[in-house]
């Protein structure tokens, strides 16, 4: 069988959220299965290592796929014909976007439908294709895979989609995220925090994500509990950015938040294991990766009350209501005083993360490929 998979988020050291779930996925899957080809289709020159295995071909189509009118073209003229030069019997695309003039069976990922509880966060443009393509996308795919139960719920009731065409697959975190000795998190306050304790952030800058509340209620924390701990940004600023601005510059306590843009998965696993806990506190969520990758380091997690993020955490979390700044305040406060409390979640940590692995995702994945009435070819 021929797979085709959307991979375009694949770009060497800009790795994210579906990114990460694009490579993670298919490096369990395409080394399973060996006795069947996977074309990758991106959208600009790839780097060689996404080509992992002998059974991947690597294409490269036009043009970058980073526009509304560029959306398109590349997925409503570009895959169109690349799906049938290359005789596809299938295409999975991570991000959800199809090709609807396509008559190749065609597997959406749709992480979230962000954009329709949040339209103000994206650009006029983008926000007009997703408004008006996603809801096609979903009814034209044979099936649709989602990262929790919320997001499934989300597009049954918003798309008016028959809840079996969906199958819940669950993200994972690489098993490289795990917990470090004493000395080693001396030596990583060291270069990140001043040599300091401190609470950390991970994820891009966007307005979901939910940056200026978060700094406004460090800031109270601050200001209530005299202390020399820090907080740690970690990501690259995304786009309007102008809220996160405006309360870092109105902050009494700037000088103890470091932003330090985005930084290797080594360095990344070494962060989030010498922190005091993560602070990830969205206002939507398809799931939450840095919520899982924290859990494994054995890091305390601070995270919403609402969306998906309480299946992730589970019990292990201490929910909060992501609106509500004093609240915020009060967890930053908990978690630095309370050492009982950080060892009870930590002791709750180490069973729920072992709910999510790649490996399960990947089959997952694979019993929809499975399930998409293609005959598999016996080899």
């Amino acid at each position: 069988m021929k797979i085709a998979v959307n991979t375009r988020f694949l770009i060497k050291n800009k790795i994210e959220g579906i990114g990460r779930f694009t490579l993670e996925t298919l490096m369990v899957l395409v080394k399973k299965h060996p006795e069947h080809e996977f074309i990758f289709f991106f959208d600009r020159d790839f780097d060689t290592e996404f080509l992992f295995a002998s059974n991947i071909k690597g294409v490269k189509l036009f043009p970058p796929a980073r526009h509304a009118f560029l959306f398109v073209w590349f997925f409503e003229w570009s895959i169109y014909r690349a799906l049938i030069k290359h005789k596809a019997d299938l295409y999975i695309s991570c991000d959800g976007f199809l090709s609807l003039r396509s008559k190749v069976p065609q597997i959406a990922v749709i992480h979230d439908l962000s954009f329709e509880h949040n339209p103000e966060d994206l650009h006029f443009f983008s926000r007009q294709y997703y408004k008006f393509f996603f809801p096609r996308f979903a009814r034209k795919a044979k099936h649709i895979l989602t990262v929790s139960e919320f997001s499934k719920k989300d597009i049954v009731e918003r798309y008016e989609i028959q809840p079996d065409k969906i199958t819940v697959v669950y993200n994972g975190a690489s098993s490289n995220f795990t917990p470090i000795g004493e000395e080693f998190k001396t030596a990583v306050r060291m270069k990140f925090s001043e040599s300091h304790d401190y609470f950390v952030y991970v994820g891009a800058l966007q307005p979901r994500k939910n940056i200026a509340r978060l700094l406004l209620a460090f800031d109270a924390f601050k200001e209530g509990n005299p202390n020399s701990c820090k907080l740690v940004i970690v990501g690259r600023m995304a786009w309007k950015t102008e809220s996160i601005e405006e309360a870092f510059a109105a902050m009494k306590f700037k000088d103890d938040v470091l932003f330090t843009g985005r930084i290797s998965d080594e360095d990344l696993t070494k962060v989030l294991a010498s922190a005091i806990a993560l602070v990830y506190i969205p206002y939507l969520e398809g799931f939450g990766i840095p919520i899982l990758e924290s859990m494994q380091c054995g890091t305390p997690v601070i995270t919403s009350n609402i969306s998906a993020m309480p299946e992730v955490a589970g019990d292990a979390g201490l929910l909060i209501n992501p609106f509500d700044v004093n609240e915020i305040k009060q967890a930053f406060t908990s978690m630095y005083f309370d050492a009982a409390l950080r060892e009870q979640l930590l002791q709750k940590c180490v069973d729920q993360s072992k709910k999510f692995s790649w490996e399960k995702t990947a089959d997952c994945v694979w019993k929809a490929i499975i399930n998409c009435s293609i005959e598999v070819p016996s080899v």
